[in-house]
């Protein structure tokens, strides 16, 4: 289904920083890495997560309506991450809580660039 997904920086050092930190949480190592984008993944066959400086040279900027949501083992590991995104400068968008009767657990938060990211489990 999905294969990766792509956010836009336009500080590369600081948004891989950020992030290195943030995913290490969720098991995620860098798998790939280049001058203008770096890719993180837990394995081969995993959907992956990747930051790009824009290929047609214009600034990066946020979409309105678009997220990326990254999947977590536990209740706990939302709020651990969650915690951790908010130390490491991400904005508040969501408070960690139940989301949905059908046992739907996430926060939100937005990166150093401003895109929105969503940190969920299921259960």
């Amino acid at each position: 289904m999905i294969g990766y997904t792509s956010l836009g920086t336009n500080n590369l050092k600081q948004s891989a920083a950020f992030y290195d930190a943030l995913l290490a949480d969720l098991n995620a190592r860098r798998i790939m890495e280049f001058d203008d984008f770096i890719v993180w993944g837990t394995g081969t066959d995993s959907p992956s997560f990747s930051i790009h400086i824009p290929f047609d040279g214009r600034p990066a900027s946020i979409g309105n309506g678009v997220m990326v949501a990254l999947s977590a083992n536990s209740r706990a590991q939302v709020d651990a991450v969650y915690r951790k995104a908010i130390s490491l400068g991400a904005a508040d968008e969501g408070k960690p809580g139940q989301r949905a009767e059908n046992g739907f657990y996430a926060a939100y938060f937005r990166d150093p660039d401003g895109n929105k990211l969503n940190l969920h489990h299921m259960g």
